[in-house]
């Protein structure tokens, strides 16, 4: 079985050889033949149409005439493995890093003075849709974490300003209130009033940072507001719903991993302990109900299929995050990954989609799959590298 230094190079090769493009669970709409028939252009049919291919456990997008596409998300997910583990390209790592930086430019949503960035396929909500390319809080958010990752790098103002730009549009556009308790962030369109956590705790930690890199206080009241109503809304066992509308109650582990991971992250920049409390039982809760005895990580709490390469790669950053709450926890990431390699590896250097009840979806996807993988691998590499240290090393004296 490689180990994560090995299966991250060939996953490396792999998605550069395919020149970061791929398909996405949610890509239905991108089909040709889809878009040549008007009479299907309706909630009904679209929705049908991406469950199919989410759920088919063949992928059929080739016969549907999908294309494979590069999504600003991925990119920047790219980017930001790159940046953490250079050395997958050795001799020509900056180079690289500066063309995946000019592609995120390059893929911004157009039509607007901040720097911003959707999906690049049209998709369905219940609800409503949502246009190709329309700027998002997920893909705003993701970019400009990883455009902040690349100045802390360079020192380079340019893509400086342009995080701050995307943190201004999530501030600006997206951000709502009612009264001192109630606060959030639009998603997935600015129209769309959610009380979603981890959209909200996402959103929170991005504009934390950008107060961290300006000084600017604008960010810091929304930020507060937005991450303290969603922490408020933390159930007593410690679990988050994915948000507060009756159709969102389930609890998943992706979402609750970004949940702590931009808990940990507000607190580290502002140098604040007000969400310890939330956030240490946040992760009891994570570490209690999303993992096998195998390492295998359940996709919900409550049940064990789907198991998803998403909850693979965010359990495996969430669990090394918080390597000093416990000193079973980096050992714990190793095993997810070693029930990955075994369950979800594919020779020819990708992973699959999801193992189910009856059989593996072997469908590689690049954004879903590959690109959180990719960074998975490149934490497991950092870690692997980094001394072990006291929780006292870094200036968080954690309790307990």
């Amino acid at each position: 079985m490689p180990d994560a230094a090995t299966a991250a190079r060939k996953l490396f090769a792999y998605c550069r050889e395919n020149n970061w493009a791929g398909y996405d669970p949610y890509d239905a709409l991108n089909s040709r033949i889809f878009m040549a028939l008007p009479a299907l252009d309706s909630r009904i049919p679209r929705l049908v149409l991406t469950q199919l291919l989410k759920r088919s456990p063949v992928n059929i997008r080739g016969l549907l005439q999908v294309s494979k596409t590069q999504n600003p998300k991925g990119i920047a997910l790219f980017l930001a493995a790159l940046l953490k583990a250079p050395e997958l390209c050795a001799g020509e790592s900056e180079d690289l890093i500066a063309a995946l930086a000019e592609r995120l430019v390059a893929l911004r949503s157009p039509g607007t003075r901040y720097w911003c960035w959707g999906y690049s396929f049209p998709w369905q909500t219940r609800t409503i849709i949502v246009p190709r390319g329309a700027p998002n809080l997920v893909c705003t958010m993701f970019v400009a974490a990883a455009l902040f990752d690349l100045y802390e790098r360079r020192h380079d103002s340019q893509h400086l300003e342009i995080a701050v730009s995307g943190a201004e549009y999530i501030l600006d556009e997206l951000y709502w209130s009612e009264g001192r308790e109630v606060a959030g962030f639009c998603y997935p369109l600015p129209s769309a009033r959610s009380h979603v956590h981890n959209a909200n705790f996402l959103a929170a930690a991005l504009l934390c940072r950008a107060y961290k890199h300006t000084g600017k206080e604008k960010f810091i009241g929304p930020a507060l507001q937005a991450a303290r109503y969603s922490a408020a809304k933390q159930h007593s066992d410690g679990s988050w719903p994915y948000g507060e509308s009756p159709k969102q109650q389930w609890v998943d582990n992706f979402h609750t991993g970004y949940n702590l991971c931009a808990l940990q992250s507000i607190g580290r920049d502002l140098g604040t302990g007000e969400f310890e409390s939330p956030m240490r039982r946040g992760f009891e809760f994570y570490k209690a109900h999303f993992f096998r005895l195998d390492g295998a990580p359940r996709y919900f709490h409550d049940r064990t299929y789907p198991l998803d390469i998403h909850c693979v790669a965010q359990s495996i950053i969430t669990l090394l995050a918080f390597g000093d709450f416990g000193q079973d926890n980096s050992q714990l990431a190793s095993s997810v990954f070693r029930w990955a390699m075994e369950h979800m590896w594919d020779d020819r250097g990708f992973f699959y989609y999801r193992v189910l009840r009856l059989g593996t979806v072997r469908t590689s996807y690049m954004r879903w799959s590959q690109a959180w993988m990719l960074l998975a691998l490149c934490e497991l590499m950092r870690a692997a590298d980094t001394p072990k240290q006291h929780p006292e090393a870094n200036g968080l004296v954690r309790v307990g």
